[in-house]
């Protein structure tokens, strides 16, 4: 017989205190893997738009009649097909905002029913813009009940209603059924407004019963795209057949002008459809507040207009107001170049599909550039304004550090990238470049058609052929790039397509200024700001020493705009920082440039920053720095940009 061999000690020892070996830090046992979860699917339980009819009209009611604490109370009627789930969504990509947008935060006490019984809903927990509902089996409709709460102050977000006046953006005070191009669904709306209010939007109005008001039903799409102003002073004049001036102001004697100034805009419409030729409206209505209370606001729509500015527009024409008299001329081009004409990436199906920014420099770019051009053809600013606010214009591209590494194209995602919130380096992250300088990209584009063609071609042939066709076309047609470049390339032939790639999406730190000497002028700098700017420094209570120090500084002494890389960033200076002396006397902007001017140097400034004092030395002896635009050569003699401003016969 074998004999077992005998268990060895040590085995039984090492298994008896196996636990507490493994208990020590640092031993091997101890650094076994550790738990490691998987991921739990992210579902997206959002049904994707279909383009198909939505099997009914939804009706929307809007109480309005809360303006001291700013209340819309929503009623909505949703018909549904049958039983089953079903998404209600917020719109959240609105279209001109080009980030999402939708003011979800400011809805609250939502409810449904169905055939007077309560119905469950479920905020997506991905999507937060939409809810989701099981709809019983004997429903034909939901009723939904919300308010949207908007902001009493400028800290929780744009102020839209005041005791006097309000804008109504339907998209805050709206849900739509998931599933359907929102152009499938038809709506069918109402509001009640405070007793003597009189509103204007671009819907049509089907009766009006005391201060409530129907419109025709129409498609959701539009619905969005045309949202109301109203108030308790409001004066409403022609422009043009069909184009209509609304104003609506915080007190009557805001809304007094002179004819002379109202003929002012009546050659903006005049100008433009001249320019553009076909239009994609029935009628226009711009819709524009003017008010020290309620938010500003300038957003485009195809048939109407959004546009807030100080209330001093008409009483302080000269002053303050010369600053927005190119914001109904931008918002007006918008109707043909952003609404009819939209880049393809930006048209969606619906308001929960995020957009698609990468021709925002054609959008808005273009846009800023007939802007201005508009304006001055129509008279609202002069040429010496027009050539003023370009001459600021470029130099801040000359002097823009962020071109050395940001390329254009990358800032159209600006919006999205920093949700339009203030930045600490501007100058060095840059911010929405594609506005003003996609504005320098298409003045050059114009000189160059008026220069290879002898003057028989410019852009207003590119505007027309472009965004004026389909005269009446009241939808949407898209474009891609390759468009423009053929678009131009009709025109007068060339290499487009390189010429804007290289402007557009290459990384050049030289700013796009080209079009300024071809055009007829240089960009210099003298020691006094021209005649727009000091409109600016007295708007907005400030002294600018951008092209000198690189800051900015408010009369109060706080610093502003520090400029990357520049004198004022050196010295260790930022947007926090506060100018208290200026060699031990007491901060004062007429002092400041009284000293930089004699070219004193160094400069000792006692800055504050938070409860901490610093004195900075300020090394410079070049003097004050101030853009303007210089012609070159003969005075008497018209450039091209003398005849880019020149009204259209």
């Amino acid at each position: 017989m074998k004999r077992r061999p005998a268990f060895p000690f040590f085995v039984f020892l090492t298994a008896l205190l196996a636990p507490a070996i493994a208990a020590v830090p640092g031993s091997a046992a101890s650094k076994r893997l550790p738990t490691q979860p998987t991921q739990k699917p992210v579902v997206d339980a959002v049904p994707e738009a279909e383009d198909r009819p939505y099997p009914g009209t939804l009706t929307l009611h809007v109480d309005a009649t809360d303006t001291a604490r700013g209340i819309f109370r929503v009623t909505e009627n949703v018909p549904v097909a049958g039983p089953g789930p079903l998404t209600l969504l917020l719109p959240k990509w609105i279209p001109g905002k080009h980030h999402a947008y939708g003011p979800v935060k400011s809805v609250a006490g939502l409810t449904v029913t169905a055939n007077g019984r309560a119905v469950a809903w479920t905020r997506d927990e991905v999507e937060v813009y939409a809810f989701h509902v099981e709809v019983p089996d004997d429903a034909t409709e939901l009723t939904l009940s919300f308010q949207f709460l908007s902001a009493l102050s400028t800290s929780q977000g744009r102020i839209v209603a005041t005791p006097e006046m309000m804008n109504v953006q339907w998209y805050a005070m709206s849900l739509y059924p998931a599933g359907f191009y929102t152009r499938q669904i038809p709506i069918t709306a109402s509001i009640t407004l405070p007793a003597g209010w009189t509103p204007a939007t671009a819907l049509d109005l089907s009766r009006e019963d005391g201060a409530t008001f129907t419109y025709h039903t129409t498609d959701y799409d539009t619905f969005l795209d045309s949202p109301m102003m109203a108030g308790a002073h409001m004066r409403r004049e022609k422009l043009a057949p069909g184009i209509w001036l609304n104003l609506f102001a915080d007190k009557p004697k805001q809304l007094e002008t002179t004819d002379e100034r109202l003929q002012l805009h009546r050659n903006l419409a005049e100008q433009a459809l001249k320019l553009f030729g076909g239009v994609h409206f029935d009628d226009y209505e711009f819709l524009f507040a003017l008010s020290d209370e309620m938010s500003g606001i300038g957003i485009e729509h195809q048939s109407s207009t959004e546009c807030g500015v100080d209330g001093g527009y008409f009483t302080d024409w000269d002053t303050s107001g010369l600053l927005d008299r190119d914001l109904l001329a931008h918002e007006f081009t918008h109707s043909w170049n952003g609404k009819y004409r939209r880049p393809a990436g930006m048209w969606t199906a619906d308001f929960s599909t995020p957009m698609r920014n990468n021709l925002l420099w054609v959008y808005e770019g273009q846009t800023q550039f007939w802007g201005y051009v508009l304006a001055t053809r129509a008279g609202l600013l002069t040429k010496e304004d027009f050539l003023g606010a370009l001459a600021r214009t470029a130099a801040n591209y000359a002097t823009l550090p962020g071109r050395s590494w940001r390329p254009l194209v990358d800032t159209t995602l600006d919006p999205v990238v920093a949700s339009r919130q203030p930045k600490p380096w501007s100058s060095w992250m840059r911010s929405e470049d594609y506005y003003s300088e996609g504005q320098l990209v298409w003045l050059d584009v114009d000189t160059m058609l008026r220069e290879r063609s002898r003057g028989k071609v410019s852009l207003d042939d590119f505007a027309r052929s472009f965004f004026g066709l389909n005269d009446g076309d009241l939808g949407q047609l898209t474009y891609e790039f390759d468009e423009v470049v053929d678009a131009l390339n009709a025109l007068q032939p060339y290499d487009w397509a390189s010429y804007l790639h290289e402007r557009i999406d290459d990384v050049r730190p030289e700013a796009p200024l080209e079009g300024l000497e071809r055009g007829g002028y240089r960009l210099v700098y003298r020691d006094e700001p021209n005649a727009y700017a000091k409109v600016i420094d007295k708007r907005y209570k400030r002294a600018d020493f951008q092209y000198s120090l690189g800051m900015n500084v408010a009369h109060s002494g706080k610093v502003s705009n520090v400029i990357w890389d520049s004198i004022a960033f050196n010295a260790g200076l930022t947007t926090s920082s506060e100018i208290v002396a200026i060699n031990d006397r007491a901060y004062d902007s007429d002092d400041f440039k009284a000293l930089i001017k004699t070219k004193t140097s160094p400069i000792n400034l006692l800055v504050k920053e938070g409860d901490r004092f610093r004195t900075v030395a300020i090394e410079y002896t070049d003097g004050l720095r101030y853009p303007h635009l210089e012609k070159i050569g003969d005075g008497d003699e018209d450039g091209y940009i003398d005849l880019l401003v020149e009204p259209k016969k």
